[in-house]
């Protein structure tokens, strides 16, 4: 049960979810918009980035076993305010390792890509979640449209991670 609620307690946390009895909603953040690739650098281009943990798990080294063992939290459906919300919130606190999110709905290829907020690699915590308005950790949808979720997770080795997820597996009150 934690596995489901923790995507949903972290948007909480930064303040995601209107205040209790609020009747204004998120602001709706398109599935189909335009939006830069994740990490912004030319696919075709990259080489696999040094993998030296530094302790601040900014390398794929660092958090791709996370990643792997908290893959049921990687993403989230909340039905809010007659729109479903897929939060990614769980994937973004761990982007640094990461080049790229990309998702699919309802049996599509996860070809859509998640902008992601740059890392914060002069801080003491680079991965912090820090603009929600310009790289919001959600999308919204029309109410009960989201059947399915496919994740696929381009990490900065140059690897990649997929997995696949039912509304119920992902569902959170």
């Amino acid at each position: 049960m934690f596995d489901l609620i923790l995507p949903y307690l972290i948007g909480l946390a930064l303040g995601i979810a209107p205040a209790a009895g609020s009747s204004k909603a998120p602001p709706p953040v398109s599935a189909q918009a335009a939006i830069d690739e994740g990490s912004g650098d030319d696919p075709a281009t990259r080489t696999p980035e040094d993998q030296t943990p530094t302790g601040q798990f900014t390398t794929a080294a660092e958090v791709k076993p996370i990643l792997g063992m908290t893959e049921a939290n990687w993403v989230a459906v909340r039905a809010y305010e007659g729109q479903d919300l897929v939060y990614f919130t769980h994937l973004m606190a761990w982007r640094c390792g990461l080049w790229d999110i990309h998702y699919g709905l309802n049996g599509a290829p996860a070809d859509q890509s998640l902008a992601l907020e740059p890392c914060h690699s002069e801080t003491a915590q680079p991965n912090g979640i820090t603009d929600v308005i310009s790289f919001p950790p959600y999308i919204a949808l029309p109410l009960n449209s989201v059947e399915s979720i496919a994740v696929k997770l381009t990490f900065d080795d140059g690897t990649e991670q997929s997995a696949s997820f039912s509304r119920p597996e992902v569902l959170i009150p």
